[in-house]
């Protein structure tokens, strides 16, 4: 029996602290998680301290079945942490702590391994803030097969991203993913149109991407590639809590993807794992996705 393809989410692992509590977080810990949820085989690339904190984060990720071979220990940086405040409205604000473990990720033998054997690797721009753990995610790309899918979800935060990350990144990708409000940061970076649907364009003109994917919050998303352009509207959900509902979108895309749908439906399984996840709280809830995927499969969602 074949192995259920891996989805790789390659980047920072952390605890998101919240004025009453903590989460596991890290945008590629959150997609891989989905993955796993959805059937794909989990895998994280990324690094931790040797402390408590990473004892406890690891702990909680096994006991979820995801795959931490590749997971590396520092004896000298700490695990990551990011202090988030909510606002009335449910928006969010991450102060992201620096000089922690995943900016010193390394390219080992574990790495190396689980990489050989991808079907898919999620990375973004923040675990390549710091110089050493850029060059590790940029080899890692490199390295994996050509049957690869490599998505780039952009995930700008704070001052942690440049013209260089963003270019060398989307040399690397075939799949964008970003929001709106990511857009217009990138158009001016780059010098692109404002418009996402010009945007998109310019970039599927000027890069290897082959899709983009613009997401819009409650007004769903916008897919673009060679064969058109797709506006697919949201589903109208009760938010609980917005942090690692892109994430979800994120590993919901790639599931549909490696299972060869075409981009409308893809869009639509993505839009209502996101809002699932949205109504929530946390990033890494237990639902039964298994039932939202084959209904989709079989064209029987509601």
């Amino acid at each position: 029996m074949a192995q259920a393809p891996r989805i790789i989410g390659l980047g920072e692992l952390l605890w998101d602290v919240f004025p009453d509590g903590r989460q596991p977080g890290g945008a590629p810990a959150n997609v891989a998680y989905q993955a796993q949820r959805l059937g794909c085989r989990g895998t994280l690339v990324t690094r931790v301290g040797q402390d408590a904190d990473g004892d406890e984060l690891l702990a909680f990720l096994k006991g979820k079945g995801l795959d931490l071979s590749a997971v590396q220990r520092d004896e000298h940086y700490p695990t990551g942490r990011v202090t988030v405040e909510m606002d009335a409205t449910g928006k969010h604000t991450f102060t992201i702590h620096t000089e922690v473990a995943w900016d010193h990720l390394q390219l080992d033998d574990s790495v190396r391994q689980v990489v050989s054997d991808a079907a898919a690797i999620c990375f973004g721009t923040l675990s390549q803030r710091d110089p050493e753990a850029r060059a590790t995610i940029l080899s890692v790309l490199d390295l994996a097969s050509e049957a690869c899918l490599r998505v780039f979800d952009v995930n700008l935060r704070q001052q942690f991203f440049s013209r260089d990350i963003i270019t060398q990144s989307l040399s690397r990708a075939d799949v964008l993913k970003l929001n709106d409000e990511e857009v217009t940061v990138l158009a001016e970076l780059l010098g692109y149109p404002e418009s996402p649907a010009e945007f998109c364009r310019a970039v599927l003109d000027r890069t290897p991407v082959q899709i983009v994917c613009v997401t819009r919050g409650a007004a769903g998303c916008l897919i673009c590639s060679n064969d058109g352009t797709i506006d697919i509207p949201g589903v109208p959900v009760q938010v609980v809590d917005t942090v690692g509902a892109g994430d979800a979108f994120t590993g919901a895309f790639i599931v549909a993807q490696l299972r060869g749908w075409p981009l409308e439906r893809t869009g639509r399984f993505a839009n209502r794992v996101g809002g699932l996840v949205a109504e929530q709280r946390g990033a890494m809830p237990e639902l039964d996705l298994q039932s939202v995927l084959q209904a989709f499969e079989s064209g029987t969602e509601a």
